[in-house]
């Protein structure tokens, strides 16, 4: 069964940082892309960040470009999320997706909801100002 499983979010203050993890399981294909998303109470789902596999090219959405990383452990099967300068508006559930196909050239174009194949529970993320 595949599955993701998404970990490490919780309360934290403003300017504050926090690494979120998404276990990848029972995965066949050697290539797909994992994505973040997020989504606020009232707001719609909104792309954060995403990285390629097995070549990590990686896209950032225009809110979180220069404070957000993401990277990946092939070992572990895992991506994380290490989010710095955290702002309230970052206050979200943070879901983990996958999209099982690459077809895009600019990696950002990875960051739609509609194309995700599989997703994760969701980590609340909440920052206080």
């Amino acid at each position: 069964e595949v599955q993701l499983v998404e970990s490490g979010g919780g309360l934290v203050q403003a300017g504050g940082s926090l690494t979120l993890a998404c276990v990848a399981s029972g995965f066949t294909n050697a290539e797909e892309v994992i994505s973040w998303f997020r989504q606020a109470p009232g707001k719609e789902r909104e792309g954060v960040s995403c990285i390629t596999i097995p070549d990590s090219r990686t896209g950032y959405g225009d809110s979180v470009k220069g404070r957000f990383t993401i990277s990946r452990d092939s070992a572990q099967s895992t991506v994380y999320l290490h989010m710095e300068s955290l702002k309230p508006d970052d206050t979200a559930v943070y879901y983990c997706a996958a999209d099982v196909n690459l077809w895009a050239s600019d990696a950002k174009d990875y960051l739609t909801p509609s194309e995700q194949d599989i997703w994760g529970l969701g980590t609340q993320v909440t920052v206080s100002s």
